[in-house]
């Protein structure tokens, strides 16, 4: 055929297909790249990045099962060293929950209302992307302090200012109970969209009381009476009550809806971690049942741990638990074990919410230690050891090192909780590249494009530095 056919018969198809087209318009639409997505895709990508964000293991993005010393790295040991610039994790965190989750959310937000017609469904789903949005900005506000929050993702301030960081949390508490005040648990939700809980209303508002609960005694140090008014309500609207309530993401074993952990350790056929010497030596000192749980044992048949900050060979020691590298293991973002912990310390504190402080610290371990395969019998008889049985004389200690425990594998809270309690008592990494961090400092993009805002906010929290306590942590 020659090229003066081929054109012609060119012609003649395009003249076809534009006949029997009604509407000329759709040849400009790609059916395999929809201009608009349903809110629904919107909520899935932002639920799926945000615990990817949480659960990840990569030194890229995640490191603080290093900072809190569950783990240890092996050859490359920077990122235990408090190595934060070489790979701009300050800088991808940030990204990840502005970018990859709050956008997200917002663009779900703004599409429900075309989406879906009945009222109640409608509200459900409103309500629920705004708790995963008061959950996301949690973590950010209390990372790094002051942040863009009222201007931030608004394409006409292109350099947001930085908001109060206790302004923004207390903004943050309203809005979650407004979106518990909206969710009708009669009614549907994202259903299968939802990868948390299938759209059951029910769970999901026990899971904005449950993180209510959390929000308030994170500032139970700097606002004792309004910790105490916001744990009650939470407790009297309902809050978990047993694992099955756990928030979960379950992967599957095909990617790239995989683990990221199975992601970064197995895909990817790194041996960059082992157990940390610190955490080892905790569980070993009070026959801890998780142990085996959490790590592999040695090489000798026992459990050993690398010294933090230390490069450290990988064979040698424990490493983790080819059950949590698995892709199809799930990501946690708040549970029964970490809830009741939360109300031991709360009734401690003398609120007002059922039960007994020692109550409640022995249903959060028995939770934790069934959480993670364990029986009650194996959690009663570790309770009744001296050295981990409640002591009210000092609760921030028996609360911390059980807190620190139970979020395994969960370092970004075990991070917030070990600088609101004190406890473990850790000791610096061996050669620290700085104190050990109690805040992220903030990303360098920041402070090269959004130059002024930047520094009014480094000034305002005291220093743009790891060592820099924001305003909740007390002590």
């Amino acid at each position: 055929m020659t090229m003066k056919k081929i054109i012609y018969s060119l012609t003649a198809i395009m003249f076809i297909t534009m006949a029997c087209t009604k509407d000329l318009s759709s040849l400009n639409v790609d059916p395999k790249n929809p201009a608009i997505l349903p809110s629904s895709a919107f909520f899935t990508n932002a639920q799926r990045s945000l615990s990817n964000t949480l659960t990840s293991s990569n030194v890229n993005l995640n490191i603080f099962r290093l900072i809190v010393q569950h783990w240890q790295e092996t050859q490359y040991p920077e990122e235990s060293q408090y190595d934060l610039a070489t790979r701009e994790i300050n800088d991808n965190t940030w990204n990840a929950l502005y970018r990859d989750v709050i956008r997200d959310l917002r663009e779900a937000k703004a599409l429900i209302p075309g989406d879906v017609k009945d009222a109640d469904v409608q509200k459900n789903r409103l309500a629920v992307t705004e708790v995963m949005e008061v959950y996301t900005w949690y973590y950010l506000v209390t990372t790094y302090g002051n942040i863009p929050y009222s201007e931030a993702l608004d394409i006409e301030k292109p350099f947001p200012k930085y908001d109060d960081a206790k302004t923004i949390y207390n903004d943050l508490l309203t809005r979650l109970d407004a979106a518990i005040g909206n969710i009708k648990t009669g009614a549907g939700g994202f259903g299968s969209a939802d990868l948390i809980y299938n759209g059951d209303m029910t769970k999901w508002k026990k899971f904005a009381n449950s993180f209510k609960v959390k929000m308030a005694m994170t500032i139970a140090d700097d606002d004792a009476a309004k910790a105490k008014t916001l744990v009650e309500a939470a407790v009297a609207s309902g809050v978990f009550t047993s694992n099955a309530d756990n928030a979960t993401l379950v992967y599957q074993n095909v990617q790239p809806n995989t683990n990221p952990i199975w992601v970064d350790l197995v895909n990817s056929g790194r041996d960059d971690f082992v157990a940390a010497s610190t955490f080892i030596d905790s569980l070993l000192a009070h026959n801890d049942p998780r142990i085996d749980n959490f790590f592999t044992a040695d090489p000798t048949g026992g459990y050993s741990g690398a010294e933090p900050g230390v490069q450290s060979a990988y064979e040698p020691n424990s490493h983790v638990n080819p059950n949590i590298t698995k892709p199809e293991f799930p990501g946690l973002l708040l549970d029964y074990a970490e809830t009741e912990l939360f109300l031991a310390e709360a009734a401690q504190r003398g609120f007002n919410v059922g039960g007994t402080a020692v109550s409640h610290y022995n249903a959060g371990v028995t939770a934790s230690i069934e959480y993670w395969g364990g029986t009650a019998a194996e959690a009663a008889a570790y309770l009744a050891q001296p050295g981990v049985a409640y002591n009210p004389a000092n609760w921030k200690k028996s609360i911390g090192v059980q807190k620190w425990i139970a979020l395994y594998n969960r370092g970004w809270d075990a991070w917030i909780e070990w600088r609101r309690l004190d406890y473990p008592q850790l000791e610096p990494a061996h050669d620290a590249l700085s104190d050990m961090p109690v805040r992220f400092p903030y990303p360098v993009n920041e402070q090269n494009v959004n130059r002024v805002n930047f520094e009014a906010a480094a000034e305002a929290i005291g220093g743009d530095d790891v060592a820099t306590k924001l305003w909740w942590d007390k002590f």
